[in-house]
């Protein structure tokens, strides 16, 4: 890693560049960027690498070069590939009837399976069989939208196996269940409030409209699920990443200066034989009933290379703390007396998570923070959680907030909701969920 404190500001641009586009480009280029995003993610990645190359020397760029990929981006990417193959395989058949307390069921168990399959996951296990569900109901664009409130975001704030910016601090060594003890308050707080919000709204317009005098999905299958060795190996994903972060043999191995610990090693070879087991033993049915398509995923590794590759140097100068090039952001969630302010950690990474990628968004303040995750989970637990739950809660702000977020809206347009526009569902947005981060402000990060 760089030395921060010798970068100038200029060296993030790269990484502003990157996130901009992902920002940007699908809004004003939407055909360009679907044939080209993966050039473009090169692009911002070379014009970090080749000039930091020629100016520090080869050696430092392909030591930082490696970091970035060996200690973050490949076991990011691979867990990823797993939760994605896995809840590909499973598919929910039959056909339910959505009323206000079906649709709010489903809505609770993908909160709570979003922490132990991903937002990803659990978001492509359910939002085909409750569109399906509701199929005979004249509006149900309101029940999408709090489907990407609750369970494309807010219910993966439990563990890091459910939102990658967790995951990330995982990786950096956060422990595996401190998620759970920390968050779990302001996590049952937020989708406990949202449930009852959308049950209220949700019987209003049920009782108003009422049901199409035909379902366009008739109950010809009983309902349950195919796929379901995907269960199984779910809980093999689940008993890998416990063991990589509970079992400590103390075997490392140095590649090109960055360290390589033997539990990851054996949980990413886990990881990818679970991903082959799972594409392989999932009859093509399934994955034919559930669209399956590799291009979400393919989209999201080919971004996220870039992201961590120009991430590098933003890193190093946040480490840099008030005397690096970003000393302005460090005072800025800096009190007067010199400690960590939580309520702007928690609005700055959200409000940041809300328009840009919240994975690298957290990595940011993360490192702003000071990055020693022992400190972190202890004397400042509070500034980690609201990092945590800025960083996940509010990636739900607008569609580009969490990947899962513009994988269920193009979904639900294609079986016929009308979607609320990008404005138009932000304006859903802080409508419902301004007022309750408010409250979330007051009773936890005051």
């Amino acid at each position: 890693m760089p030395d921060g404190s010798q970068l100038s500001a200029a060296w993030g641009i790269p990484f502003a560049g990157i996130l901009l586009s992902i920002a940007l480009c699908p809004l004003l280029t939407p055909v360009f960027w679907h044939h080209h995003f993966g050039k473009i993610a090169a692009a911002w990645s070379l014009a970090f690498l080749l000039p930091f190359a020629v100016i520090y020397g080869a050696t430092a760029a392909g030591a930082s070069l490696v970091h970035a990929l060996v200690a973050e981006y490949i076991p990011f990417i691979i867990l990823l590939t797993a939760l994605f193959t896995v809840a590909g395989g499973i598919f929910i058949r039959g056909n339910l009837h959505g009323s206000p307390g079906l649709n709010t069921a489903i809505l609770a168990i993908g909160a709570v399976l979003a922490s132990f399959m991903g937002t990803t996951g659990a978001s492509m296990l359910l939002i085909r069989p409750l569109i399906r569900a509701n199929d005979n109901r004249a509006r149900t664009a309101h029940i999408v939208v709090f489907f990407i409130f609750i369970v494309s975001n807010a219910g993966g704030a439990l563990t890091p196996l459910g939102d990658p910016p967790l995951f990330l601090g995982f990786l950096k060594g956060v422990d595996f269940f401190w998620t759970v003890r920390h968050l779990f308050p302001l996590t049952l707080f937020l989708v406990s409030a949202l449930l009852v919000i959308f049950m209220v709204l949700d019987r209003w317009h049920y009782r108003r409209e009422g049901v199409l005098s035909i379902d366009p999905t008739p109950d010809t299958r009983r309902v349950g699920f195919d796929g379901a060795i995907n269960f199984w190996l779910l809980g093999v994903v689940v008993a890998l990443v416990l063991m990589s972060g509970l079992w400590r043999p103390e075997v490392v191995f140095n590649l090109y200066g960055t360290p390589v610990e033997l539990p990851g090693l054996l949980r990413d070879a886990g990881l990818v034989l679970v991903t082959f087991v799972s594409w392989r033993a999932t009859p093509a049915g399934v994955h034919a009933d559930n669209q399956f398509s590799w291009q979400p995923m393919i989209e999201v590794a080919k971004l996220f290379a870039g992201i961590f590759l120009t991430i590098i140097p933003v890193i190093a100068m946040l480490r840099a703390g008030a005397g690096g090039p970003f000393g302005a952001l460090v005072a800025a969630v800096t009190r007067p007396d010199g400690q960590p302010d939580p309520a702007m950690y928690f609005w700055t990474s959200g409000l940041l998570s809300s328009f840009l990628d919240n994975a690298p968004t957290y990595l940011v303040f993360f490192n702003t923070a000071g990055g020693d995750p022992r400190l972190l989970m202890t004397g400042m637990a509070t500034t980690l959680a609201a990092i945590s739950v800025g960083s996940v809660f509010m990636g739900a702000n607008s569609y580009i907030g969490n990947a899962p977020n513009m994988m269920v809206k193009a979904i639900a347009q294609q079986r016929g909701v009308r979607m609320p526009g990008f404005f138009g569902y932000m304006g859903w947005s802080i409508v419902v969920l301004t007022p309750l981060f408010v409250v979330t402000t007051l009773f936890w990060f005051r």
